[in-house]
């Protein structure tokens, strides 16, 4: 936290400065293309299929297929329409790879275990059809991979204004600022997403003014671990980062965020009353029986 500002700060094309992109090329690009390809899913998501109600016809396949054209596209446009950043690059050394691989494990840790928490601290549940993984919609891990990917560039971009404008502060202020700034962010977005989405009927929780409330806070818990962490990759100047770099990173934010949500589990418990007939039909987390 905290940098100097020369750090977070990037050059456009034409010399101009910019507060919000990264100094890095291959970043700033790619970090464009995940803000420019954004409206595409959620138009699809949040502007057709939801308010014309065409989840009523879908079945399995529609929903997998509706999941699968919502995140593809996020691999494949990168490797067709090649950012200037990136031409003569290896693959593996492009910024857009490297942000794809730390969402990927990070969103697949939060679908196959942090879902479990919702069912059993949130009592949350899905009732669409889907084929399913440890009792988790396939089309849920596809959907999560977008959704991150948005909310963690947008954070990128937040974080690295804030940095430029706290930059002549004193380091405690600066670093309590940011803190400030990611616990806000964070819940702001967990917040946001489940107001987005209650439209959707099939998506369901016990108590939903609870959830609003009370589970956006610990839906939240992901972002004020992930946001800061994602930001550090190929963020400092000449320190690019390996791709095995970015693996363990991920993996270390998701044991992170696994610790925390099971230490809520403990010491809060549910934040509502959650009946058997509530719950998940395979818990899928050994440690919750």
């Amino acid at each position: 936290m905290g940098e100097a500002s020369g750090d977070a700060v990037g050059s456009g094309r034409d010399g101009r400065v910019s507060l919000w992109f990264a100094t890095n090329p291959s970043k700033r690009w790619g970090e464009g293309f995940f803000m420019i390809y954004t409206p595409f899913w959620l138009t699809l998501c949040l502007g057709i299929v939801v308010p014309y109600r065409l989840y009523e016809r879908f079945t399995e396949l529609e929903y997998l297929l509706l999941g699968m054209v919502s995140a593809v596209p996020s691999f494949v446009l990168p490797l067709i329409f090649v950012g200037e950043a990136d031409k003569g690059k290896c693959w593996k050394d492009r910024y857009w790879v490297k942000a794809n691989l730390w969402i990927v494990i990070f969103s697949y840790v939060g679908n196959y275990f942090w879902t479990h928490y919702f069912f059993k601290v949130l009592g949350a549940s899905y009732t669409f059809p889907s084929w399913k993984m440890n009792d988790v919609p396939h089309t849920t891990f596809l959907l999560t991979h977008v959704c991150f990917q948005f909310y963690h560039v947008a954070s990128n971009l937040t974080l690295r204004r804030l940095r430029h404008s706290i930059a002549d502060l004193p380091q405690t202020i600066q670093v309590a600022a940011e803190g400030a700034w990611v616990l806000a962010l964070a819940y702001f977005i967990a917040y946001l997403e489940t107001i987005a989405i209650s439209n959707f009927p099939y998506y369901q929780f016990v108590d939903r003014a609870s959830m609003y409330k009370v589970g956006s806070l610990f839906y939240a818990i992901y972002f004020i671990v992930s946001f800061p962490m994602f930001l550090r990759v190929d963020e400092k100047p000449g320190d690019p980062w390996e791709l095995g770099r970015v693996a363990v990173d991920a993996l270390g934010a998701a044991m992170l965020v696994t610790i925390i949500l099971d230490l809520w589990r403990i010491f809060l418990g549910p934040i509502v009353p959650v009946s058997g007939a509530n719950q998940c039909s395979q818990p899928g987390l050994p440690w919750f029986q």
